[in-house]
């Protein structure tokens, strides 16, 4: 029998994460919006939060992070010996365990690209949890692209890098003809953002990792998609989020994308919940 996946949340992150997993995994999800989980197609939907955690050894908590809070209190009751997976940027491993009190927890950052299966995920242990843990989060994520284990304190950085990397892409592609995007992403991009990645505290190996997946799988989501540049720049800019705030200082020029991401870095500093 499939092993059990609970997954609550079901935006475009969580449902994307559902989607892929469901292929090798029983997938269990709650999401309060009815219409979000009316298209989680070959998946159990349930209303009741509790259904999840007794059917599921592993959670993925994929809400936004302005309703994080409100899951773990309502999670509280349910959690005992779970691995809680969380994609809820800026929130800490730390706090999810002082909340809850029990539970192992891994925290993921994936990007935009695992909506189609060529994303990079960073991913880091939490205090209780423990390397067969991340081993195991690693492998549900290879499923979505490709993933960087790395240590927590540099979570806001690949947030900068690796999270808002493919808003600043479609931003400094989008003045360019279609049959130019490859040759910037690979000659220009992935170079640049490799830079800012090791100039914001990535060593050389995994500011280059992250540069190319970034662009890689930036290219992928433009080209499956079949989505504007100008569109899919809106889609990533949260308002008030990181990427919104590495594109005002991006103004559409790539000698600004280390300034960018510096920005974006000051930004999650900013919004981290600890």
């Amino acid at each position: 029998m499939a092993l059990t996946i609970g997954v609550l949340g079901c935006g475009n992150m969580g449902s994307a994460i559902a989607e892929r997993l469901k292929e090798r995994y029983r997938i269990f999800v709650f999401d309060k919006d009815s219409a979000k989980t009316s298209r989680c197609a070959g998946m159990t939907v349930t209303a009741d939060l509790g259904q999840v955690f007794e059917a599921a050894s592993t959670v993925v908590l994929a809400v936004k992070p302005q309703d994080f809070e409100k899951l773990l209190n309502e999670a509280c009751g349910f959690v005992s010996s779970h691995l809680l997976v969380s994609i809820a940027a800026g929130i800490s491993t730390g706090f999810i365990e002082s909340r809850l009190g029990k539970g192992r927890v891994v925290r993921v950052m994936p990007n935009l690209a695992v909506t189609v299966g060529a994303g990079i995920s960073c991913i880091a242990k939490g205090s209780r949890s423990t390397t067969i843990d991340v081993s195991f989060v690693q492998g549900l994520f290879n499923r979505l692209g490709k993933t960087l284990v790395i240590e927590e304190r540099l979570m806001n950085q690949a947030t900068a890098v690796s999270g808002s990397g493919p808003g600043f892409f479609f931003d400094l592609v989008r003045a360019k003809p279609q049959d130019q995007w490859d040759a910037f992403a690979k000659s220009e991009f992935m170079p640049a953002l490799q830079d800012a990645g090791s100039k914001v505290g990535f060593g050389l190996a995994n500011a280059k990792f992250l540069a190319e997946a970034t662009t890689t799988g930036s290219l992928a989501v433009l080209k499956e998609t079949h989505t504007s540049p100008d569109i899919l720049r809106i889609r990533v800019a949260s308002r008030g989020g990181t990427t919104e705030a590495g594109l005002k200082v991006l103004r559409g020029d790539i000698k600004n994308l280390d300034a960018a991401v510096l920005a974006a870095k000051q930004r999650a500093d900013e919004l981290s919940v600890r």
